[in-house]
């Protein structure tokens, strides 16, 4: 009957690792594969946007530039307007002034009719003189209509230059409206990307934080699997050890044997269950342990994988002087199971196990003369046998 129940176990226990080892280390390699590729992807998206966003930063500099131009050149364009209007004005009052000066010297000619004239012509004292005088009011005549035509002429001048000015005007004015409405397009293309680069950056964060993750998942793998890989191992040989004392002998020693059969309800917390140590009184193996001995001791290698007897929750998880590191795991109906002198635990109080779960590894911490798995079950608080529930 033991033979057969180690054969059982060994077999149950190596499908489950080989299944485990099968899929588990494939998936999270896969699983980082493909977030490296996302992280390539998503910098890839972002220095494109950055670039993007650098181009659209030249253009806006370059509009600000050709703004401030076209405001200088407006600027410019209006004073020469506003010199132009004034050149127009002085203009008009000349051509005003020599019109009106004009007509006076017109109507006083007319008024005094040709008497004025011979008067003019008679009172020369001789032919040179006569000539003269006849010659000034000529010339009388012609400096009039001359300096009319030429204010005429100044003042159109001027007019078509104020025009072609405010034409121009009108122009740098439209320009100045287009370079504000460029700014305004590319200002909200550049807070586009900005958005667009703030998402990115986003996106890589959580990228990264999964991928760590997902290494740090593959590590906790890749030592699961080496774990159950050695656990494997102890099981084949346990069972080969159960099998052979079964054959051999229908009696096992209660310090050293492979397995005692109990009531089944707590998993064995060690692959390979080597008994160093039973429950009970005992001379103290060294200074500082009690004679009572309120669990069993598990023999192995520091490092061997420790596994909770059963679902639960755990409720401690810390250091002792005379337990080292250990583990209380509460299963309900007030059943606890203790593990004590662990080189190292691997879960947190609060945290839910399930029977099985690799909880801890065997040490030698606290009180102990080398590594061994100090293993106890308490029922309502009080320390039992722990065979009686194994």
């Amino acid at each position: 009957m033991l033979k057969k129940k180690a054969r059982h176990m060994a077999v149950a226990f190596m499908a489950g690792i080989m299944i485990f080892s099968l899929t588990a280390v494939p998936v999270q390699a896969d699983s980082i594969s493909e977030a490296e590729q996302r992280g390539k992807e998503l910098q890839q998206q972002k220095e494109a946007a950055e670039n993007e966003k650098n181009s659209l930063a030249g253009q806006l500099n370059q509009v600000i530039s050709d703004m401030q131009e076209a405001e200088e050149k407006l600027t410019k364009k209006q004073d020469e307007i506003k010199k132009a209007q004034d050149e127009l004005v002085q203009a008009q009052i000349q051509e005003n002034d020599q019109y009106e000066a004009m007509k006076l010297r017109i109507k006083y000619m007319y008024e005094n009719g040709n008497t004025s004239l011979l008067e003019i012509l008679l009172s020369a004292r001789s032919m040179g003189d006569l000539l003269n005088k006849a010659e000034y009011v000529q010339t009388i005549s012609e400096y009039d209509r001359n300096m009319l035509e030429k204010y005429e002429q100044l003042t159109k001048e001027i007019e078509k230059k104020e025009q072609a000015l405010k034409k121009e005007e009108e122009e740098l004015k439209t320009l100045q409206n287009d370079l504000i409405a460029k700014r305004d397009s590319v200002n909200q293309l550049l807070a586009e990307k900005e958005v667009q680069i703030s998402s990115l950056e986003q996106q890589i964060g959580e990228n990264a934080a999964k991928l760590q993750q997902l290494i740090k998942e593959a590590e906790e793998a890749k030592r699961r699997q080496a774990e159950a890989e050695a656990a494997r191992k102890a099981a084949a040989e346990a069972a080969r050890r159960a099998a052979q004392a079964a054959s051999s002998s229908g009696s096992s020693s209660s310090a050293g044997s492979s397995y005692v059969s109990g009531n089944g309800t707590l998993a064995y917390p060690v692959a390979s269950p080597r008994i160093t140590s039973g429950y009970g009184y005992r001379t103290a193996p060294t200074a500082g342990a009690t004679s009572r001995h309120d669990g069993i001791d598990f023999g192995g290698a520091t490092g061997t994988p420790i596994y909770a007897s059963e679902a639960g929750t755990v409720v401690t998880a810390s250091y002792n002087s005379a337990r080292g590191n250990y583990v209380v795991v509460n299963h309900g109906n007030g059943i606890q199971t203790w593990y004590q002198h662990c080189s190292a635990v691997y879960v947190s109080a609060g945290q839910k196990v399930s029977r099985g779960q690799n909880i801890a590894a065997i040490g030698a911490t606290g009180i102990v003369t080398g590594p061994h798995l100090h293993y106890e079950v308490h029922v309502n608080g009080t320390p039992v046998n722990p065979l009686s529930y194994l």
